[in-house]
């Protein structure tokens, strides 16, 4: 039998040919990397006998499921965001079909090596900022260390709250030829990855249930919760009694691994805060909320220590928190981790943790790191100089992205650059470290409708139980090369799978779901809305509010072309001003009554135009601002959510833009293209408001939305009708209709008044009438309403209620239809109330999103 023909022993028949077919085009490993798929005799391993056996699916059904993977993805918005990619930042997050499978013995081994690693790495940091033993001793050099900017001096003897300095690691491993596993680099700061592990779990198990079921794969939830558990039990050191508030800090949305972060956020029931969001007041740590300042207790971070406080360590970062370093001398904030423990993710540390594991724990290191020579030791680089040619070479130190920062693969390198690369490490051996390749494990891949093999690096999380036991989270976040001899990096176009970890024993069936809640936990599980998401939600709700405004005046502008009358001029101009103060042209734009065709042109080019870059800020631009927003939202939003706003953002670009810029190409061609993609985005826009109103809670945060959309209503509507009037353009029917339409109350107006068009009526039904969601008087009374139920402040509501009539309109119509002060009325009233919206838009956000007031006053606890 050939090594691609390959028994199943019990497998079905079925599943045998199946498999059979599989391995043909799965080219064979050689002898210098270890083959998770095949025993060295060239048998399956019995991992993937058992899989195959539950597959239960002819081989083409392998790429209906990636199909199904990738569309979820898609659906859910799993993105991963790459710096130098052209054209914006995000891609879909690559994940595939098929899992990385660990056995049960496996993993044993492999937990017990992590466990050890983790305990000595923790022991390390006590000793460093403690009596630094290991410095005197020479056991780690102090230039790694005190020369590493990952060491942070201000920290030196300041013990953290419950002395842990690391809650969670994580290690990037590689198999070798030999099947034993190697550390490749350790991450201490902050790891990421832990939203995308629990991602790809739920995508993948779902498209295997039977394999998944009856192989007995380990679950995470328990792990999650043990993280979060044990950040409470030590925030609560510093609560004061009260339950401590946590938060995970996010750099932002622009940070590659954002959306994991919101992901987690949500997954561990935390609310995601920047660093613009918090304070330090009084050596304490607050959150910024609308409803004042309250007390955060423990971060689990994701940002690098040199940028947490711009006051005491990186002055440039924008990030951070000035006075943090403050909080944590004063033992008032757990930080997971702890700052000052990012020395220890230098490559050259590997090569002192034997001896180190044998000083501080008395045992022999159980999972090795990669022999590893730091060339600042002048008797470590007369070794390895000989063998560079055989080493990974890697910086010893942080370094900013470029060819100064590569790590260089000495097996790859002509003989020309190794000469230059041994001339550069003379030049400055201590910056310079050389680790001994160990080629990737390959694992199995479905790719391009055929099995394939790929270099595949396995990253796996230790959590702290905060007493000096360890977790390892069962499974990790296999990464994988997409070429045969091709790097593991994401950033480099990699892809990821899902880790299945066996267990012989019974499957941890926990969730995360309470099985019980604490009446005092109820309030805590209340979340505050921090300022940073008010205002976005704010935002959101205006976006929104301006892009129906600005299509309802696109679809005016078209309708008005198209009509057989001869346009009356009013409203030619009384639509070119409301063209030009909402954005649809730049300023400058001949108006409709002077050049019909060029403001129509102009017009039509704007609303494609996402960037502004004729000046005019149109509707494809605010619908990349509302998606934007909502990118910004993610813990708070529904999946289905974000994902329609982008769609709208792309289904307007293709639809809008199918008749291209050319001139040949009538305008009367080119308005039915816009129009049709008009009228599908009036459907989605129909769903985004929808989402908004009926499925979202109804907290601070979402009266802030609606209040935004309100302020953007009243003013846009305010100027609707002030445009119209000040041209007389009521004095036309077209004029009615336009505005009708703008309105959206044509219908109720024709079922009330038929086509008696006069003013009394249109002032009774779009100035007056609370019953009508669209008339000036429902929305004053709506933002009143909202406005009174915000978190009370110190005269916020007071003074926000100020700007609005205290009842109704405070104008009645008799006085509005004055035959001879009416006009001016009506154009006061208009006047007032645009203002208002303006004047409510800048308090709102003195009140709610700067936090001006003196600090008594902002204080929640």
């Amino acid at each position: 039998m050939s090594a691609n023909q390959l028994p199943l022993n019990d497998a079905p028949a079925a599943a045998l040919a199946c498999v059979e077919s599989m391995l043909s085009q799965a080219h064979l490993i050689d002898g210098e990397h270890y083959d998770e798929l095949r025993e060295p005799d060239g048998s399956v391993r019995p991992t993937w006998t058992d899989f195959w056996s539950h597959l239960g699916a002819p081989l083409q059904d392998l790429s209906r499921r990636q199909h199904l993977l990738t569309q979820q993805i898609q659906e859910d918005g799993v993105t991963y965001n790459v710096y130098n990619a052209t054209g914006g930042p995000s891609r879909p997050w690559s994940l595939e079909v098929l899992p990385m499978i660990v056995s049960a013995s496996d993993w044993q081994a492999l937990e017990r090596g992590v466990m050890q690693r983790a305990t000595l790495l923790e022991r390390v940091l006590r000793d460093v900022y403690g009596e630094q033993r290991v410095l005197h001793e020479a056991l780690l050099p102090a230039a790694l260390v005190q020369g590493h900017p990952g060491y942070i001096r201000g920290l030196q003897g300041v013990r953290p709250i419950g002395g842990v300095y690391l809650h969670m690691l994580a290690f990037d491993l590689v198999r070798g030829p030999d099947g034993a596993w190697w550390v490749a680099a350790q991450r201490t700061q902050a790891p990421s990855g832990l939203g995308y592990v629990m991602q790809n779990r739920l995508i993948v198990s779902r498209l295997f249930p039977d394999a998944y079921r009856a192989m007995n794969v380990q679950h995470l939830a328990s792990s999650y919760r043990q993280l979060v558990d044990t950040m409470a039990a030590l925030a609560a050191q510093c609560a004061g009694g009260e339950p401590p508030r946590l938060a995970l800090w996010t750099p932002g949305p622009y940070n590659e691994t954002y959306f994991e972060q919101a992901y987690l956020a949500r997954y561990l029931g935390l609310p995601l805060v920047e660093g613009g969001d918090l304070i330090v007041r009084d050596e304490h740590l607050f959150l910024k909320t609308v409803q004042g300042l309250e007390p955060i207790h423990g971060l689990l971070r994701r940002l690098d220590d040199d940028y947490c406080d711009p006051l005491e360590l990186r002055v440039d970062s924008t990030l951070g928190v000035p006075g943090l370093m403050q909080v944590v001398r004063a033992g008032n904030v757990v930080l997971a981790n702890a700052l000052g423990t990012g020395f220890l993710e230098s490559p050259a540390v590997h090569g002192f943790l034997p001896a180190l594991s044998e000083a501080l724990l008395g045992e022999s290191l159980q999972l090795p790191s990669a022999p590893t020579w730091w060339c600042g030791e002048a008797a470590a680089w007369e070794a390895v100089k000989p063998t560079l040619a055989q080493q990974l070479v890697r910086p010893t130190y942080p370094c900013r992205p470029g060819p100064e920062c590569e790590t260089l693969y000495g097996p790859t390198l002509p003989a020309s650059s190794l000469k230059t690369l041994e001339a550069r490490i003379s030049q400055n051996p201590s910056a310079f470290t050389a680790q001994n390749y160990v080629p990737y494990a390959q694992t199995p891949v479905w790719t391009e409708d055929q099995l394939q093999m790929r270099g595949a690096s396995l990253r796996v999380y230790a959590l702290s139980d905060g007493h000096g036991g360890w977790r390892v989270v069962p499974g990790g976040m296999t990464r994988i090369a997409t070429r045969d001899d091709g790097p593991v990096s994401m950033q480099l176009g990699g892809s990821s799978l899902d880790t299945w970890v066996l267990t012989e024993g019974a499957v941890d069936a926990f969730s995360m779901l309470p099985q019980s809640v604490r009446l005092e936990e109820l309030a805590q599980r209340q979340r505050p809305v921090s300022s940073r998401t008010a205002e976005n939600l704010f935002w959101m709700g205006r976006y929104t509010e301006r892009c129906e405004q600005q299509l309802r005046l696109a679809q005016a502008l078209i309708n008005l072309r198209a009509i057989d009358d001869e346009p009356d001029e009013a409203v030619l101009r009384a639509l070119s001003a409301l063209g030009i103060t909402n954005g649809l042209v730049p300023p400058g734009t001949p108006g409709l009554d002077r050049s019909g065709r060029v403001f129509e042109r102009v017009a039509l080019e704007a609303l494609i135009d996402a960037d502004a870059k004729q000046g005019a800020f149109s509707l494809a631009f605010n619908l990349s601002a509302l998606s934007r927003s909502a990118e910004a939202l993610r813990e708070r939003l529904l999946p289905s959510q974000t994902r329609l706003m982008r769609t709208m953002v792309s289904d307007f670009q293709s639809m809008a833009s199918a008749g291209g810029h050319d001139e040949a190409v009538p305008i009367s061609a080119r308005s039915g293209e816009v129009m049709a993609a008009l009228d599908h985005l009036a459907i989605q826009l129909s769903a985004v408001t929808g989402a908004q109103t009926d499925r979202m809670t109804r907290d601070a945060g979402w009266r802030l939305m609606s209040v935004g959309r309100m302020v953007e209503r009243l003013v846009g509507y305010a100027s609707f009708l002030r445009a119209f009037w000040r041209e007389g353009a009521f004095q036309h029917p077209q004029g009615f209709d336009v505005v009708l339409d703008l309105f959206d109350s044509t219908i109720t107006f024709r079922a009330r008044f038929q086509r008696r068009l006069e003013v009394p009526a249109m002032l009774a039904l779009l100035v007056l009438d609370e019953t009508n969601p669209r008339s000036l008087a429902c929305v004053v009374r709506r933002m009143r309403t909202e406005l009174g139920k915000l978190p009370a402040r110190t005269g916020a509501q007071d003074d926000l209620l100020a700007w609005l009539p205290y009842e109704g309109l405070g104008v009645t119509l008799e006085e509005l239809c004055d035959p001879q002060a009416g006009h001016k009325a009506v154009q006061s009233l208009l006047d007032r109330l645009v203002e208002a919206g303006w004047k409510l838009s800048d308090e709102i956000g003195r009140q709610y999103f700067a936090h001006a007031e003196p600090n008594d006053s902002m204080v929640s606890t």
